[in-house]
């Protein structure tokens, strides 16, 4: 799955927390959240002045962008947990302090399980199978 088909199904399954995500989907949709919010972030200290070092600063197109993303990322980050055969509750591991965070990014870079699993087909059809 490349680029502009992993962010088009994300978007298109923007609030759709069933069924499966593989790896390309998950990181290609999170490399696009991570440029938009760049974008937003210049955005904002060009056009808006948005300081960070200034006390009450607030980036306000870069928040509307990150409540925009919300759904959309947790939905793939859930799939892409069901797509190794987890629940997507495990996502909460990122708030257990110091070591969570990197819990979260092992379980979702690993693979997902081969063939069918209790979350559905596996999204990658026959080419992972072999």
């Amino acid at each position: 799955m490349g680029f502009s088909e992993a962010v088009s199904t994300c978007f298109r399954k923007y609030i759709d927390f069933t069924g499966r995500a593989p790896r390309s989907e998950y990181w290609w949709f999170y490399l696009f959240f991570f440029l938009v919010a760049l974008g937003m972030i210049s955005l904002d200290m060009a056009l808006l002045g948005y300081d960070p070092e200034e006390a009450g600063s607030i980036p306000v197109l870069t928040v509307l962008a990150s409540l925009a993303f919300l759904l959309p990322v947790l939905s793939a980050g859930v799939r892409r947990m069901h797509d190794s055969d987890r629940s997507g509750w495990w996502l909460l591991i990122a708030l257990v302090p110091l070591v969570g965070g990197l819990i979260q990014i092992v379980l979702l870079a690993l693979p997902g399980t081969a063939g069918p699993n209790r979350f559905g087909e596996n999204p990658l059809g026959a080419a992972a199978a072999a």
